[in-house]
């Protein structure tokens, strides 16, 4: 059996942490280099950078906080935000990051996607579900854009069209959730691993250790990505892996 994972997730604007909810009224958490040593001090199974501005000026600070990252520490990194080409993911990976989390340009050019994981593997590749659930359907819909444009796409069926392009991840984001701290959205999560055969990365809504046992106990769910849980609070990925080890769930061991 595979061991879980706990991934903080670090928003990037203007070369500062941030943190919102529902994918805006973001406000400031710190310095991510700083982030970074604590992280690495707490032997953290993984950390995921998302650049929120997607601009070129904020590419470059992006790749240069990669690259300092990179250089305080040896856990795996993921990048995401506004990858739009081969160009875009070889720099991000030349700057020190393992994976890329790809989003809007994985929902509109398919085969851009074909084409990464030719050029640079599966295991680099990590496609992301943004997804909101919709009152006047009952029914949940992807959103592209930074949360700012809706589709007529569900995310479950996305899951299985997205494993079809043999990609690493999955990650399913609930926008709904983002910031609320009230827990994961445990339904959608179970029917997307167990469907699908790739790891599932789950993220919004984690507020406490015990969301993460939910999540662990009743989804087959590889990870959970975490950003409110440890910016607020005395929170740490070590006290959650000693709090999950406790309750029987298989985490990495600390040498």
């Amino acid at each position: 059996m595979l061991k879980k994972r706990i991934i903080p997730v670090l928003l990037l604007q203007e070369g500062r942490m941030v943190k919102g909810k529902n994918f805006k009224d973001y406000v400031d958490t710190g310095n991510p280099i700083s982030q970074v040593k604590i992280y690495t001090a707490q032997y953290t199974d993984e950390l995921m950078f998302i650049d929120i501005q997607a601009s070129l000026n904020s590419r470059k600070t992006l790749l240069n906080i990669i690259s300092s990252s990179a250089k305080e520490s040896h856990m795996p990194f993921s990048v995401g935000g506004g990858i739009k080409s081969l160009t875009d993911i070889r720099e991000i990976l030349a700057a020190g990051a393992d994976k890329v989390l790809i989003n809007t340009s994985a929902f509109e050019n398919r085969d851009f996607i074909k084409q990464a994981v030719k050029k640079f593997g599966s295991q680099a590749i990590i496609l992301g579900i943004d997804y909101k659930y919709d009152d006047t359907i009952n029914q949940n819909r992807v959103w592209t854009h930074s949360a700012t444009k809706q589709t007529i796409a569900e995310p479950f069926e996305l899951s299985q069209i997205y494993e079809d392009l043999n990609v690493g991840e999955i990650m399913l984001n609930s926008i709904d959730r983002d910031g609320m701290m009230k827990g994961y959205d445990i339904d959608l999560a179970k029917k997307v691993s167990k469907t699908i055969k790739i790891p599932v990365i789950l993220c919004g809504g984690g507020g406490n250790f015990d969301h993460l046992v939910d999540v662990f106990n009743k989804t087959e769910v590889a990870a959970t990505a975490c950003g409110s849980l440890f910016h607020f609070g005395d929170n740490s990925p070590m006290r959650a892996r000693s709090h999950l080890k406790n309750q029987g769930i298989l985490m990495r061991s600390i040498r």
